[in-house]
């Protein structure tokens, strides 16, 4: 299994059809990996921002304790969290 890091590094030079397989790969991993994202979405910028934001989407409901225990940490991030949550809650409805 692949780290969220080394997929992350992938993505600087992916093409469309690697960058969805490894996003995929990030789906695929499930809860396990929604910590390590939410850090790393903080971070990462362009493409490996919107990976990282549509994996946590995909992943769903299990992604929003996480994103919303980071909102609480980091009022810049707030609403970068509220926007994810209304979209997976928009995905699960």
């Amino acid at each position: 299994m692949q780290s969220v890091e080394e997929i992350l590094v992938k993505l600087e030079t992916a093409d469309n059809t690697t960058k969805n397989r490894l996003e995929n790969i990030l789906v695929d991993q499930g809860k396990a990996v929604v910590p390590e994202l939410v850090k790393q979405l903080k971070v990462v910028k362009g493409v490996k921002r919107g990976v990282v934001a549509m994996s946590l989407i995909r992943i769903g409901e299990a992604s929003v304790e996480y994103l919303r225990k980071a909102a609480s940490d980091n009022k810049d991030f707030e609403w970068v969290a509220k926007y994810l949550i209304s979209e997976i809650k928009g995905i699960a409805a």
